[in-house]
């Protein structure tokens, strides 16, 4: 160990996200970036380095075409910026539906070179196992069930999920498998209320919502439509600020100060040493 002193704050972990079951609601937010990990980590239990980063960020029309690669340089920054928040990575498209080995060696590529605290995997019928085969070996699993994302192209869009029985009952056997399997908690998107605290109430690990109630253990939004970035945001979201308004305000005063030569002004100007 090194003679230096170290600060050591306590980084929240699984054990600790799944200790507050039925307890005080768990705060989450997505973060792709070190400046804004670093803004978010004091308010947040759990920041969670999303594959939304695709359409957030980069510009995609879904998270089908983002990469592990992606993903793991995305959660590098995010684990430079956070310092108490448990951060978790989702598991792109492609990185875990095949064999449970390759699931595995994708998951513990991503905890070794960003050293986040868990992957995230959207959960199908046959994700359970895998997420029994990756947590028997090491790695915490975060499940994801409802409206799924990466199934946007056998879905035919973001639609909501569960209206009616056989889907209801088939998304609640999901959540139970997930749970069972060892999740150490389940993200819940885009389910009718009642679904959601069925859910909540039938499996032990916690629930994370998003447009799905306030039945949940805890709740995530996409930070960047919080903060108001978009246009357009999904119902479930709640606006707590208006970022695009005052961007473009404050581009459009740079903009001004540049053209009639306020800016660079005399606070921001180098001036030779005199003598």
């Amino acid at each position: 160990m090194s003679a230096q002193r170290q600060e050591t704050i306590r980084r929240l972990a699984a054990p600790d996200i799944t200790a507050r079951k039925g307890g005080e609601p768990i705060v989450c937010l997505t973060a792709y970036t070190a400046p804004v990990a670093a803004a978010l980590d004091g308010a947040c239990d759990l920041l969670l380095v999303g594959d939304s980063v695709g359409m957030v960020v980069h510009g995609l029309p879904n998270t089908v075409g983002v990469t592990l690669e992606m993903m793991i340089l995305h959660g590098q920054a995010v684990m430079r910026g956070a310092r108490k928040a448990m951060v978790v990575i989702d598991m792109p498209f492609g990185s875990y539906e095949g064999s449970q080995e390759e699931a595995y060696a994708n998951a513990v590529r991503i905890m070794k070179e960003t050293g986040a605290q868990a992957v995230k995997v959207e959960s199908g019928p046959t994700v359970p196992e895998t997420i029994r085969y990756m947590t028997q070996r090491g790695v915490p699993v975060m499940g994801h069930v409802g409206l799924r994302p990466q199934a946007v192209l056998v879905d035919g869009g973001f639609k909501a999920k569960g209206r009616d029985a056989a889907e209801r009952e088939r998304i609640l056997a999901e959540a139970r498998a997930t749970a069972e399997a060892g999740a150490f908690a389940v993200v819940v998107e885009g389910v009718a209320e009642s679904l959601a605290r069925e859910i909540t109430a039938a499996i032990d690990a916690p629930t994370i919502g998003i447009g799905a109630s306030a039945g949940c253990d805890g709740q995530i939004l996409v930070t960047d439509d919080m903060l108001g970035l978009f246009d357009w945001t999904p119902k479930f979201v709640r606006r707590y600020a208006d970022l695009k308004g005052e961007i473009e305000r404050a581009a459009a005063q740079y903009a001004s100060d540049v053209k009639d030569r306020s800016f660079p002004g005399e606070a921001e100007t180098y001036y030779a040493k005199k003598g």
